[in-house]
Protein backbone atom coordinates (compact mmCIF):
# COMPACT_ATOMS: atom_id res chain seq x y z
CA UNK A 1 0.00 0.00 0.00
CA UNK A 2 1.36 3.00 -0.89
CA UNK A 3 0.44 5.21 2.67
CA UNK A 4 2.11 2.75 4.29
CA UNK A 5 5.12 3.00 2.10
CA UNK A 6 5.25 6.37 2.22
CA UNK A 7 5.19 6.48 6.41
CA UNK A 8 7.83 3.57 6.71
CA UNK A 9 9.86 5.69 4.48
CA UNK A 10 9.51 8.40 6.59
CA UNK A 11 10.37 6.63 9.62
CA UNK A 12 13.33 5.07 8.18
CA UNK A 13 14.89 8.14 7.18
CA UNK A 14 14.05 9.69 10.43
CA UNK A 15 15.72 6.91 12.77
CA UNK A 16 18.57 6.62 10.48
CA UNK A 17 19.65 10.18 9.55
CA UNK A 18 16.76 12.07 11.99
CA UNK A 19 17.68 13.76 15.44
CA UNK A 20 15.23 11.48 17.42
CA UNK A 21 17.33 8.48 17.84
CA UNK A 22 20.59 10.77 18.41
CA UNK A 23 18.98 13.21 20.96
CA UNK A 24 20.05 12.32 24.72
CA UNK A 25 17.26 10.64 26.92
CA UNK A 26 16.57 13.93 28.72
CA UNK A 27 16.54 15.59 25.86
CA UNK A 28 13.51 13.16 24.11
CA UNK A 29 11.51 13.33 27.38
CA UNK A 30 11.47 16.85 27.78
CA UNK A 31 9.35 16.95 23.98
CA UNK A 32 7.23 14.12 25.41
CA UNK A 33 6.48 16.13 28.56
CA UNK A 34 5.60 19.04 26.26
CA UNK A 35 3.36 16.22 24.13
CA UNK A 36 1.69 15.66 27.58
CA UNK A 37 0.57 19.12 28.27
CA UNK A 38 -0.70 19.40 24.85
CA UNK A 39 -2.91 16.48 25.40
CA UNK A 40 -4.29 18.32 28.79
CA UNK A 41 -5.03 21.32 26.89
CA UNK A 42 -7.43 19.12 24.42
CA UNK A 43 -8.97 17.09 26.66
CA UNK A 44 -12.73 18.00 25.63
CA UNK A 45 -11.96 17.65 22.24
CA UNK A 46 -10.22 14.26 22.02
CA UNK A 47 -12.65 12.67 24.51
CA UNK A 48 -15.14 13.74 21.86
CA UNK A 49 -13.37 12.06 19.28
CA UNK A 50 -13.39 8.55 20.66
CA UNK A 51 -16.83 9.09 21.77
CA UNK A 52 -17.82 9.86 17.90
CA UNK A 53 -15.73 7.02 16.80
CA UNK A 54 -16.39 4.70 19.33
CA UNK A 55 -19.70 4.77 21.16
CA UNK A 56 -17.63 5.35 24.38
CA UNK A 57 -18.91 7.28 27.40
CA UNK A 58 -17.43 10.90 27.19
CA UNK A 59 -17.44 11.67 30.54
CA UNK A 60 -14.97 8.22 31.21
CA UNK A 61 -13.22 9.68 28.37
CA UNK A 62 -12.50 13.29 29.95
CA UNK A 63 -11.76 11.98 32.84
CA UNK A 64 -9.93 8.94 32.77
CA UNK A 65 -8.85 7.69 29.21
CA UNK A 66 -7.43 11.09 28.13
CA UNK A 67 -5.62 12.13 31.65
CA UNK A 68 -4.32 8.22 31.61
CA UNK A 69 -3.06 8.73 28.09
CA UNK A 70 -1.18 12.09 28.97
CA UNK A 71 0.05 10.05 33.13
CA UNK A 72 1.22 7.24 30.46
CA UNK A 73 3.39 9.51 28.49
CA UNK A 74 4.67 11.21 30.96
CA UNK A 75 5.91 8.23 33.07
CA UNK A 76 7.89 7.31 29.93
CA UNK A 77 9.00 10.75 29.17
CA UNK A 78 10.89 10.17 32.70
CA UNK A 79 12.34 6.79 31.71
CA UNK A 80 13.73 8.68 28.37
CA UNK A 81 17.03 9.41 30.31
CA UNK A 82 17.09 6.30 32.38
CA UNK A 83 18.17 3.24 30.04
CA UNK A 84 21.62 2.30 31.22
CA UNK A 85 23.72 -0.62 29.81
CA UNK A 86 25.72 -2.63 31.84
CA UNK A 87 29.73 -3.49 32.51
CA UNK A 88 30.87 -6.82 32.01
CA UNK A 89 33.05 -8.69 34.49
CA UNK A 90 34.47 -11.19 31.83
CA UNK A 91 36.85 -14.12 32.28
CA UNK A 92 39.45 -12.88 30.03
CA UNK A 93 41.69 -9.95 29.86
CA UNK A 94 38.67 -7.89 27.82
CA UNK A 95 36.58 -4.85 29.15
CA UNK A 96 32.99 -5.60 28.32
CA UNK A 97 30.00 -3.58 28.39
CA UNK A 98 26.39 -3.38 26.70
CA UNK A 99 24.37 -0.13 25.14
CA UNK A 100 20.67 -0.58 24.80
CA UNK A 101 19.98 0.83 21.42
CA UNK A 102 16.41 1.89 19.46
CA UNK A 103 14.75 -1.09 18.25
CA UNK A 104 14.41 1.09 15.07
CA UNK A 105 11.01 1.65 13.05
CA UNK A 106 8.11 0.50 14.70
CA UNK A 107 4.70 -0.78 13.77
CA UNK A 108 1.91 -0.12 15.93
CA UNK A 109 -0.93 -1.76 14.71
CA UNK A 110 -3.63 -0.87 17.69
CA UNK A 111 -7.69 -1.74 18.30
CA UNK A 112 -10.44 -0.04 18.12
CA UNK A 113 -12.18 -0.43 21.68
CA UNK A 114 -9.72 2.23 23.64
CA UNK A 115 -8.47 3.96 20.72
CA UNK A 116 -6.36 6.09 23.06
CA UNK A 117 -5.06 4.29 25.32
CA UNK A 118 -3.92 1.73 23.02
CA UNK A 119 -2.13 4.36 20.80
CA UNK A 120 -0.20 5.61 24.23
CA UNK A 121 0.26 1.98 25.49
CA UNK A 122 2.15 1.42 21.98
CA UNK A 123 3.76 5.20 21.22
CA UNK A 124 5.22 6.31 24.45
CA UNK A 125 7.60 3.82 25.63
CA UNK A 126 8.73 3.41 21.98
CA UNK A 127 9.31 6.91 21.86
CA UNK A 128 11.05 7.23 24.81
CA UNK A 129 13.08 4.27 23.72
CA UNK A 130 14.63 6.47 20.46
CA UNK A 131 12.34 4.84 18.16
CA UNK A 132 10.46 5.86 14.90
CA UNK A 133 6.95 4.37 14.60
CA UNK A 134 4.24 3.98 12.65
CA UNK A 135 0.65 3.71 13.68
CA UNK A 136 -2.40 2.01 11.60
CA UNK A 137 -5.28 2.70 13.84
CA UNK A 138 -8.44 0.93 13.86
CA UNK A 139 -10.65 2.03 10.73
CA UNK A 140 -13.30 1.96 12.90
CA UNK A 141 -11.58 4.71 15.13
CA UNK A 142 -8.66 6.83 13.58
CA UNK A 143 -9.79 10.54 14.12
CA UNK A 144 -7.84 10.46 17.64
CA UNK A 145 -4.92 9.01 15.84
CA UNK A 146 -4.62 11.96 13.46
CA UNK A 147 -5.08 14.75 16.49
CA UNK A 148 -1.88 13.10 18.21
CA UNK A 149 -0.21 12.88 15.07
CA UNK A 150 -0.82 16.84 15.12
CA UNK A 151 -0.10 17.40 18.68
CA UNK A 152 3.40 15.54 18.44
CA UNK A 153 4.85 17.63 15.67
CA UNK A 154 3.30 20.94 17.92
CA UNK A 155 5.43 19.53 20.29
CA UNK A 156 8.44 19.10 18.96
CA UNK A 157 8.59 15.74 17.81
CA UNK A 158 10.49 16.03 14.52
CA UNK A 159 9.16 14.96 11.29
CA UNK A 160 9.20 11.07 10.29
CA UNK A 161 9.14 9.93 14.29
CA UNK A 162 5.26 9.47 14.46
CA UNK A 163 3.49 8.34 11.62
CA UNK A 164 -0.54 7.83 11.81
CA UNK A 165 -1.93 6.14 8.41
CA UNK A 166 -5.82 5.45 9.00
CA UNK A 167 -6.81 1.88 6.70
CA UNK A 168 -8.39 -1.14 6.69
CA UNK A 169 -6.80 -4.43 8.30
CA UNK A 170 -6.55 -6.24 5.62
CA UNK A 171 -4.70 -3.75 3.36
CA UNK A 172 -2.82 -1.05 5.43
CA UNK A 173 -2.61 -3.79 8.44
CA UNK A 174 -1.01 -6.14 6.25
CA UNK A 175 1.32 -3.69 4.86
CA UNK A 176 2.75 -2.57 7.94
CA UNK A 177 3.46 -5.93 9.36
CA UNK A 178 4.82 -7.32 6.17
CA UNK A 179 7.13 -4.30 5.36
CA UNK A 180 10.67 -5.58 5.10
CA UNK A 181 11.56 -1.68 6.25
CA UNK A 182 10.02 -2.33 9.89
CA UNK A 183 11.84 -3.45 12.60
CA UNK A 184 9.30 -4.36 15.28
CA UNK A 185 6.00 -4.77 15.76
CA UNK A 186 3.08 -4.58 18.20
CA UNK A 187 -0.27 -5.96 17.84
CA UNK A 188 -3.43 -5.52 20.28
CA UNK A 189 -6.72 -6.98 18.99
CA UNK A 190 -7.91 -10.43 18.28
CA UNK A 191 -5.96 -14.00 18.69
CA UNK A 192 -7.39 -15.14 14.40
CA UNK A 193 -6.04 -11.62 13.19
CA UNK A 194 -2.68 -11.66 15.99
CA UNK A 195 -2.01 -15.18 13.98
CA UNK A 196 -2.06 -13.43 10.40
CA UNK A 197 0.72 -10.47 12.06
CA UNK A 198 2.67 -13.07 13.31
CA UNK A 199 3.27 -15.02 10.11
CA UNK A 200 3.27 -11.91 7.87
CA UNK A 201 5.83 -11.25 10.24
CA UNK A 202 7.74 -14.06 10.18
CA UNK A 203 7.22 -14.64 6.07
CA UNK A 204 8.92 -10.83 5.84
CA UNK A 205 11.89 -9.89 7.35
CA UNK A 206 11.49 -11.82 10.69
CA UNK A 207 10.56 -8.87 12.33
CA UNK A 208 10.05 -9.27 16.41
CA UNK A 209 6.40 -9.35 17.03
CA UNK A 210 4.49 -8.73 20.36
CA UNK A 211 1.05 -9.64 20.66
CA UNK A 212 -1.89 -8.32 23.36
CA UNK A 213 -4.92 -10.49 22.20
CA UNK A 214 -7.99 -11.68 23.61
CA UNK A 215 -9.50 -12.77 26.67
CA UNK A 216 -11.89 -14.53 28.80
CA UNK A 217 -11.11 -13.19 32.36
CA UNK A 218 -12.50 -15.19 35.13
CA UNK A 219 -13.64 -13.51 38.47
CA UNK A 220 -14.04 -15.58 41.38
CA UNK A 221 -16.27 -14.38 44.36
CA UNK A 222 -15.57 -16.31 47.64
CA UNK A 223 -18.17 -17.38 50.29
CA UNK A 224 -16.57 -14.75 52.64
CA UNK A 225 -16.48 -11.73 50.24
CA UNK A 226 -18.61 -8.74 50.47
CA UNK A 227 -21.39 -9.36 48.68
CA UNK A 228 -22.82 -5.50 47.53
CA UNK A 229 -19.10 -4.82 46.91
CA UNK A 230 -18.46 -8.02 45.05
CA UNK A 231 -21.99 -7.38 43.21
CA UNK A 232 -20.36 -3.65 41.73
CA UNK A 233 -16.96 -5.22 41.03
CA UNK A 234 -18.39 -7.79 38.67
CA UNK A 235 -20.77 -5.52 37.40
CA UNK A 236 -18.14 -2.99 36.63
CA UNK A 237 -15.62 -5.89 35.05
CA UNK A 238 -18.61 -7.43 32.72
CA UNK A 239 -19.98 -3.91 31.46
CA UNK A 240 -17.46 -1.52 31.42
CA UNK A 241 -17.28 -0.09 27.86
CA UNK A 242 -20.46 -2.14 27.07
CA UNK A 243 -17.88 -4.63 27.34
CA UNK A 244 -15.69 -4.02 24.76
CA UNK A 245 -12.50 -4.56 26.49
CA UNK A 246 -9.76 -7.57 26.16
CA UNK A 247 -10.24 -8.40 30.33
CA UNK A 248 -13.48 -7.97 30.69
CA UNK A 249 -14.50 -9.92 33.66
CA UNK A 250 -17.91 -11.60 32.15
CA UNK A 251 -16.81 -15.25 33.22
CA UNK A 252 -17.99 -15.00 36.89
CA UNK A 253 -17.58 -18.12 39.25
CA UNK A 254 -19.34 -17.47 42.69
CA UNK A 255 -19.34 -19.85 45.42
CA UNK A 256 -22.52 -21.75 46.52
CA UNK A 257 -22.84 -20.09 49.74
CA UNK A 258 -23.57 -16.45 48.29
CA UNK A 259 -24.54 -17.60 44.86
CA UNK A 260 -28.32 -17.36 44.49
CA UNK A 261 -27.99 -13.82 46.53
CA UNK A 262 -25.48 -12.56 44.30
CA UNK A 263 -27.78 -13.88 41.16
CA UNK A 264 -30.48 -11.69 42.67
CA UNK A 265 -28.14 -8.41 43.53
CA UNK A 266 -26.26 -8.49 40.26
CA UNK A 267 -29.38 -8.75 38.15
CA UNK A 268 -31.11 -5.71 39.97
CA UNK A 269 -27.73 -3.86 39.54
CA UNK A 270 -27.56 -4.76 35.86
CA UNK A 271 -31.63 -3.78 35.61
CA UNK A 272 -30.40 -0.03 36.72
CA UNK A 273 -27.80 0.48 33.85
CA UNK A 274 -28.90 3.25 32.34
CA UNK A 275 -28.14 2.85 28.13
CA UNK A 276 -28.08 5.40 25.97
CA UNK A 277 -26.69 8.23 24.41
CA UNK A 278 -22.63 8.52 25.26
CA UNK A 279 -22.19 12.02 25.79
CA UNK A 280 -24.91 12.23 28.52
CA UNK A 281 -23.06 12.20 31.62
CA UNK A 282 -26.40 10.12 33.10
CA UNK A 283 -25.67 7.39 30.46
CA UNK A 284 -23.83 4.45 31.85
CA UNK A 285 -23.66 2.03 28.54
CA UNK A 286 -23.08 3.73 25.24
CA UNK A 287 -23.87 1.39 21.95
CA UNK A 288 -21.41 -1.13 20.80
CA UNK A 289 -19.11 0.35 17.87
CA UNK A 290 -20.52 -0.40 14.56
CA UNK A 291 -23.24 -2.92 13.56
CA UNK A 292 -20.95 -5.96 12.93
CA UNK A 293 -19.84 -6.27 16.57
CA UNK A 294 -23.66 -5.89 17.45
CA UNK A 295 -24.61 -8.63 15.72
CA UNK A 296 -21.83 -10.78 16.95
CA UNK A 297 -22.63 -9.95 20.99
CA UNK A 298 -26.79 -10.46 19.72
CA UNK A 299 -25.67 -14.00 18.28
CA UNK A 300 -24.13 -14.91 21.44
CA UNK A 301 -26.91 -14.20 23.25
CA UNK A 302 -29.22 -16.57 21.35
CA UNK A 303 -25.77 -18.98 21.22
CA UNK A 304 -26.36 -18.91 24.74
CA UNK A 305 -30.17 -19.28 25.36
CA UNK A 306 -29.76 -22.69 22.38
CA UNK A 307 -27.07 -24.17 24.13
CA UNK A 308 -29.34 -24.55 27.60
CA UNK A 309 -28.10 -21.19 29.75
CA UNK A 310 -30.80 -19.88 31.64
CA UNK A 311 -31.16 -15.51 30.34
CA UNK A 312 -31.47 -13.69 33.82
CA UNK A 313 -32.05 -10.34 32.50
CA UNK A 314 -30.98 -8.34 29.29
CA UNK A 315 -30.67 -9.84 26.30
CA UNK A 316 -32.17 -7.62 24.04
CA UNK A 317 -31.63 -4.39 21.78
CA UNK A 318 -32.04 -1.38 23.21
CA UNK A 319 -34.11 0.91 21.68
CA UNK A 320 -35.30 0.76 17.69
CA UNK A 321 -32.38 2.85 16.47
CA UNK A 322 -28.64 2.65 16.95
CA UNK A 323 -26.12 -0.87 18.20
CA UNK A 324 -27.50 -0.67 21.74
CA UNK A 325 -27.33 -3.92 23.60
CA UNK A 326 -29.17 -4.67 27.33
CA UNK A 327 -26.86 -5.81 30.14
CA UNK A 328 -26.75 -9.50 30.01
CA UNK A 329 -26.59 -12.29 33.06
CA UNK A 330 -26.66 -16.03 31.94
CA UNK A 331 -27.02 -18.13 34.38
CA UNK A 332 -26.94 -22.43 34.69
CA UNK A 333 -23.50 -21.82 32.09
CA UNK A 334 -21.41 -25.12 31.70
CA UNK A 335 -17.76 -24.28 31.06
CA UNK A 336 -18.11 -25.75 27.72
CA UNK A 337 -20.65 -23.54 26.45
CA UNK A 338 -19.80 -20.82 24.10
CA UNK A 339 -20.20 -17.96 26.34
CA UNK A 340 -17.82 -19.42 28.93
CA UNK A 341 -15.05 -19.64 26.07
CA UNK A 342 -15.39 -17.36 23.60
CA UNK A 343 -14.70 -13.50 23.61
CA UNK A 344 -18.13 -11.99 23.15
CA UNK A 345 -17.26 -8.24 23.55
CA UNK A 346 -20.10 -7.14 24.34
CA UNK A 347 -22.32 -6.86 27.60
CA UNK A 348 -22.64 -10.32 28.49
CA UNK A 349 -22.39 -12.18 31.80
CA UNK A 350 -21.72 -15.94 32.50
CA UNK A 351 -22.47 -16.96 35.78
CA UNK A 352 -21.05 -20.31 37.34
CA UNK A 353 -21.55 -21.42 41.02
CA UNK A 354 -18.49 -23.43 42.58
CA UNK A 355 -17.62 -25.18 45.42
CA UNK A 356 -14.09 -25.48 46.32
CA UNK A 357 -10.68 -23.58 46.19
CA UNK A 358 -9.23 -26.50 44.01
CA UNK A 359 -12.46 -26.83 41.46
CA UNK A 360 -12.67 -23.37 40.87
CA UNK A 361 -8.28 -23.00 39.81
CA UNK A 362 -9.30 -25.79 37.18
CA UNK A 363 -12.63 -24.25 36.16
CA UNK A 364 -10.72 -21.11 36.02
CA UNK A 365 -7.91 -22.18 34.11
CA UNK A 366 -9.90 -24.22 31.47
CA UNK A 367 -9.70 -21.32 28.72
CA UNK A 368 -7.07 -21.00 25.93
CA UNK A 369 -6.95 -17.25 27.09
CA UNK A 370 -4.99 -16.13 29.91
CA UNK A 371 -5.20 -11.98 30.02
CA UNK A 372 -6.25 -11.42 33.48
CA UNK A 373 -8.12 -12.63 36.48
CA UNK A 374 -10.31 -11.20 39.72
CA UNK A 375 -10.42 -12.35 42.78
CA UNK A 376 -12.95 -10.91 45.44
CA UNK A 377 -12.28 -12.92 49.71
CA UNK A 378 -10.99 -11.32 52.72
CA UNK A 379 -8.98 -14.77 53.17
CA UNK A 380 -5.17 -13.81 52.49
CA UNK A 381 -4.53 -17.52 52.18
CA UNK A 382 -7.17 -18.08 49.21
CA UNK A 383 -5.73 -15.06 47.65
CA UNK A 384 -2.40 -16.37 47.83
CA UNK A 385 -3.22 -19.85 46.60
CA UNK A 386 -5.68 -18.84 43.74
CA UNK A 387 -3.51 -15.76 42.82
CA UNK A 388 -0.11 -17.97 42.17
CA UNK A 389 -2.41 -20.79 40.05
CA UNK A 390 -4.56 -18.87 37.70
CA UNK A 391 -2.17 -18.47 34.47
CA UNK A 392 -3.12 -15.47 33.63
CA UNK A 393 -0.81 -12.15 33.25
CA UNK A 394 -2.66 -9.86 35.49
CA UNK A 395 -4.49 -10.74 38.77
CA UNK A 396 -6.31 -8.28 40.41
CA UNK A 397 -7.40 -9.01 44.16
CA UNK A 398 -10.48 -7.14 45.33
CA UNK A 399 -10.24 -4.29 42.44
CA UNK A 400 -10.48 -4.88 39.02
CA UNK A 401 -9.11 -3.11 35.77
CA UNK A 402 -6.40 -1.77 38.02
CA UNK A 403 -4.27 -0.31 35.58
CA UNK A 404 -1.09 1.92 36.38
CA UNK A 405 1.61 3.02 34.09
CA UNK A 406 4.29 1.11 36.39
CA UNK A 407 2.62 -2.68 36.14
CA UNK A 408 2.86 -4.65 33.26
CA UNK A 409 -0.08 -5.89 31.31
CA UNK A 410 0.17 -8.47 28.81
CA UNK A 411 -0.97 -11.99 28.89
CA UNK A 412 -0.81 -15.87 29.13
CA UNK A 413 -1.02 -18.44 26.74
CA UNK A 414 -3.10 -17.41 23.52
CA UNK A 415 -3.42 -13.93 25.06
CA UNK A 416 -0.60 -12.65 23.68
CA UNK A 417 3.31 -12.28 24.71
CA UNK A 418 5.20 -9.36 25.50
CA UNK A 419 4.26 -6.76 27.98
CA UNK A 420 2.60 -2.96 27.69
CA UNK A 421 3.39 -0.43 30.54
CA UNK A 422 5.88 -0.46 33.24
CA UNK A 423 9.85 -0.73 32.15
CA UNK A 424 8.85 -3.90 30.30
CA UNK A 425 7.14 -2.14 27.97
CA UNK A 426 9.92 0.41 27.32
CA UNK A 427 12.31 -3.17 26.96
CA UNK A 428 10.56 -4.29 24.30
CA UNK A 429 11.15 -1.18 22.14
CA UNK A 430 15.20 -1.96 22.73
CA UNK A 431 17.88 -4.12 21.78
CA UNK A 432 21.07 -5.46 23.33
CA UNK A 433 24.71 -4.56 22.02
CA UNK A 434 27.76 -6.07 23.53
CA UNK A 435 31.00 -3.93 22.91
CA UNK A 436 34.28 -6.15 24.07
CA UNK A 437 37.55 -4.57 23.77
CA UNK A 438 41.35 -5.96 24.80
CA UNK A 439 42.85 -4.80 27.90
CA UNK A 440 46.40 -4.24 28.01
CA UNK A 441 48.79 -4.52 31.16
CA UNK A 442 46.20 -4.12 33.56
CA UNK A 443 46.42 -5.32 37.07
CA UNK A 444 42.86 -6.23 37.44
CA UNK A 445 40.66 -8.08 35.36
Amino acid sequence: MADVDLAVKSAREAFDNGPWPRMSGYERGRILYKFADLIDQHVEELGMLDTVDAGKLFLVGKVWDIPGAAHLLRYYAGAADKIPGETLKMAQRMHGYTLMEPVGVVGHIVPWNYPTTMFFFKVSPALAAGCTVVVKPAEQTPLAALFYAHLAREAGVPDGVLNVVPGFGPTAGAAVASHMDVDKLSFTGSTEVGRLVMKAAAESNLKPVSLELGGKSPVVIFDDADLDMAVKLVNFATYTNKGEICVAGSRVYVQEGIYDAFVKKAAELAKKSVVGDPFNPRVNQGPQVDKDQYKKVLKYIDIGMREGATLVTGGKPCGDKGFYIEPTIFTDVKDDMSIAQDEIFGPVMALMKFKTVEEVIQKANNTRYGLAAGIVTKNIDITNTVSRSIRAGAIWINCYLAFDPDAPFGGYKMSGFGKDMGMDGLEKYLQTKTVVTPLYNTPWL
